[in-house]
Order: structure tokens, then C-alpha cells, then sequence
């Protein structure tokens, strides 16, 4: 139940993110800020998935691996993966390999270019811009309301291995809720970017 931590350089942070360097410059450098396209949602969705079960700093650290043994994240690549891209992946150790969350960025590429309107509009529908800026980790849900309509949505639409708490991930790292605390320094920092 920690507030925000005032680090070497002064900044207060969310206690998480002074554990490692990567943390610090993922959180003052990303977590938060508005992800707008389909292919940067794509990502995120892909390795907020990939996450679930591990820690994060261990995606962070294989995230130039995903984005080679995924061509970069390009959903008209990745939907055109087969069996053998599978096999493929499966021996990558710049990844985690995991038969189902390679499964499911497959299909989770089918299914972001099936849909009408784009990735981006039908995630950015569930932004919740009026959430209470919370005091201390105590008050940061794992789900919400809106992350359990956006995986509800996304799974309607044929999207696998994202249920509620997946989806608040990708909420707060993407920028559709500001979950940073109410005295860490980038709280508020991107207002001006959410479309």
C-alpha cells in the first residue's frame, strides 16, 4: 500500500517502476502515454498476453525478440502465420514460448483486421478518462467494469487469451486510464495526448 517513491533524481514514482533501470525508463518513458494505431495496440495487446502469468520486466526485456519473431508486430503478417511459423516460434528462445499465446497473436491478428472500424476505435471506445487518480497501489484495481466490457467486446469479435485483467493492462499501459498515483510525477502527463 505504497504512495509514490521519490527516487535519486528527486521525481516521485509509482513504487513499481524503481525496481530496475528498464522499469524506470518503461514508466517515465511509456506506461500511460496514449497508443492511438492498430498496430501499436496490437503490440501491447500481444505482449500484455504474453505477460499474463510472468513478470513484466521479463516481456520487457524480450520485447526486441517479439518484435523480430513477429515481423514487427504487422497484423497482415502475423495473420498469414501457419503451422510452421508456430513450430518456429516455439524454438525461439528470444521469446516466451508458449504454444496458446502464440495461438492467440495469430488469431488476434485475424481477428484486429476483420474488424469494422479498426483496433483503435473499438478499444478507445472503453477509455475511462474520469477514473479517481489513486493515492496509494492499494486503489489500483486488476479489473474494472470497462476492462471486462473491452474483453467481452474483443472476445465477440474473435479474440482469445484476453479476459479482464489483460484488458485493464493494456488500458493503463496504452493510455486509456491513467493509473499513475496521485503524487507520482508523470500523472496527468499525457492529457493533452488522448485522442
Amino acid at each position: 500500500m505504497s504512495a509514490a517513491v521519490v527516487g535519486a533524481d528527486g521525481l516521485g514514482r509509482c513504487p513499481w517502476a524503481l525496481s530496475t533501470p528498464d522499469y524506470v525508463a518503461y514508466h517515465d518513458e511509456e506506461w500511460g502515454r496514449p497508443v492511438t494505431d492498430d498496430q501499436g495496440l496490437y503490440e501491447r495487446l500481444c505482449l500484455e498476453a504474453f505477460q499474463s502469468g510472468l513478470s513484466w520486466i521479463t516481456i520487457l526485456r524480450k520485447r526486441e525478440g517479439f518484435r523480430a519473431a513477429f515481423k514487427g508486430f504487422d497484423m497482415a503478417e502475423v495473420a498469414g502465420f501457419g503451422p510452421e511459423d508456430v513450430a518456429r516460434l516455439l524454438a525461439d528462445t528470444a521469446i516466451v514460448r508458449n504454444r496458446a499465446k502464440i495461438e492467440a497473436a495469430v488469431a488476434n491478428a485475424r481477428a484486429a483486421l476483420d474488424l469494422p472500424g479498426g483496433l483503435a476505435a473499438l478499444v478507445w471506445r472503453h477509455a475511462d478518462h474520469d477514473a479517481p487518480a489513486p493515492r496509494t497501489t492499494a486503489d489500483v484495481p486488476a479489473s474494472t467494469a470497462g476492462s471486462r466490457a473491452l474483453a467481452k467486446e474483443l472476445k465477440k469479435h474473435g479474440f482469445t487469451f484476453v479476459g479482464p485483467t489483460t484488458a485493464y493492462a493494456l488500458m493503463q499501459a496504452c493510455g486509456l486510464v491513467d493509473d499513475h498515483l496521485a503524487d507520482c510525477h508523470r500523472r496527468g502527463a499525457y492529457t493533452a495526448l488522448r485522442p
